[in-house]
């Protein structure tokens, strides 16, 4: 194995816009960067070869296909931006914000000392009552955007009621460990409802008073035709990573769920796109909404971007050649399917990688368990795939792995979102033919 290891020591001197390239055809210690063709030793091999041919979302190929990349380097060039937040000056302290005494406690006792841009651009307007369209890259920092005021709303208004509508059971729950953390102490309550859990412990939750319900669309809409929720009680309702819930399929639940709701009512909308499809759904479900982007491109600078060709050799041995690597401390794996990745997983743990899996093919329980060892470092290598992974937000994760290529360009940036968060530095690497 000594000798085959891709080594990123020397790399950072010869990086250009492209991006790097491993090459894992052979034995001898790959080359990095410096190539005549695109910023590639080695040059263009005419794109993602094998790639998937169109979107595997079910809300059509928004995205764009890979096909349509006849060089890797120029995708992943395009992937590779300046945010204006590097020069970022807040306009408020989180002491500025005109909320309760209590909520700036328990800001303060979370680390936040100033907000990001997006909390900075949208608190003052969700405390203002004004519907709000939010758009901003992953990880920003926009569930405690909405959380912050929302929270503080209720605690002006015992009575009020939050629905939070989101694409996947992980972001659910991290929406409401993030509640738990800000209305620490200050008497109100929460339910998350998510497919894959027990529907009678969500039943039995709901019969209780409780502020803030979040869930994914089919299992609220599941939930409301039980009679379980009343949602003429909701004038709030936050629809996070509409563009997700659309792809997914969810458009006809969202708009059931609204259709239900008070016409006179509070509804903030984020999203990391704004595409026609997205742009016809504020028309339907926001008045006169305020529109604030701190989104200036794709993703991160903070996220360094690199190409494996992985060549003859076996895909698997290139990858535990990487992962035998000190600095891939905490490594998250994408693949294409539920069978694949649970394979994956298996000869990863064979080979005596400490590793777990999280698919649709888990129950609720299983998926939180992987991502809480992963979260603790008890794992090294969390492998998922795109719907199971929406909403992990974990820190400190070295590497994103692109095992299998994403179905569509949007599809790669949430992939590669989830390094180079809160500022730290990251890198995802692509494994291409």
């Amino acid at each position: 194995m000594e000798g085959r290891h891709f080594r990123n020591g020397s790399a950072s001197s010869s990086h250009r816009p492209g991006g790097h390239v491993f090459h894992g055809g052979g034995p001898r210690k790959p080359s990095f960067g410096g190539g005549k063709s695109g910023g590639f030793k080695g040059g263009s091999r005419g794109g993602f070869h094998g790639g998937p041919r169109k979107s595997s979302g079910r809300g059509g190929n928004r995205g764009g296909r890979f096909g349509s990349f006849s060089d890797v380097s120029k995708f992943v060039n395009k992937a590779v931006i300046t945010e204006e937040t590097s020069n970022f000056k807040p306009e408020h302290n989180f002491i500025d914000f005109k909320i309760d005494e209590k909520i700036k406690v328990n800001i303060l006792k979370k680390g936040y000392n100033a907000p990001t841009p997006i909390q900075d651009k949208v608190i003052p307007h969700i405390l203002a009552n004004q519907d709000v369209v939010g758009i901003a890259n992953t990880g920003t920092g926009k569930t405690a955007a909405f959380l912050i005021p929302l929270i503080d709303k209720v605690m002006k208004n015992r009575g009020e009621k939050i629905l939070i509508m989101v694409p996947t059971r992980e972001l659910a729950t991290q929406i409401d460990d993030e509640f738990k953390e800000f209305s620490r102490m200050l008497s109100m309550f929460s339910v998350c409802c998510v497919g894959g859990s027990p529907i009678g412990r969500q039943l039995s939750n709901l019969r209780r008073s409780n502020n803030f319900i979040i869930g994914t669309p089919g299992r609220l809409k599941d939930l409301e035709e039980r009679k379980a929720l009343n949602l003429s009680q909701f004038k709030t309702v936050v629809l996070d990573e509409a563009d997700r819930m659309l792809d997914m399929g969810f458009i006809h639940d969202m708009k059931y769920m609204i259709s239900k709701m008070p016409v006179d009512r509070q509804t903030l909308f984020f999203s990391a796109t704004m595409s026609s499809d997205i742009q016809a759904l504020v028309k339907n479900f926001l008045r006169n909404p305020v529109s604030i982007s701190v989104k200036t491109g794709d993703t991160a600078k903070s996220v360094d971007q690199d190409i494996v060709r992985v060549g003859p050799r076996n895909k698997l041995d290139v990858l535990q050649d990487l992962l035998s690597q000190t600095d891939f401390s905490r490594v998250l794996i994408f693949g294409k399917t539920k069978h694949g990745v649970e394979r994956l997983k298996d000869a990863l743990v064979a080979r005596g990688f400490k590793s777990e899996s999280i698919h649709g093919n888990k129950n609720q329980s299983k998926r939180q368990r992987a991502l809480d060892l992963f979260k603790t470092s008890h794992l090294q290598v969390l492998v998922a795939t795109d719907v199971a992974a929406r909403g992990i937000d974990v820190s400190d994760i070295s590497h994103v792995i692109n095992y299998d290529l994403p179905a569509t360009y949007e599809d790669y940036i949430h992939r590669i979102g989830r390094t180079g968060r809160a500022g730290k530095k990251g890198k995802a690497i692509t494994f291409v033919d």
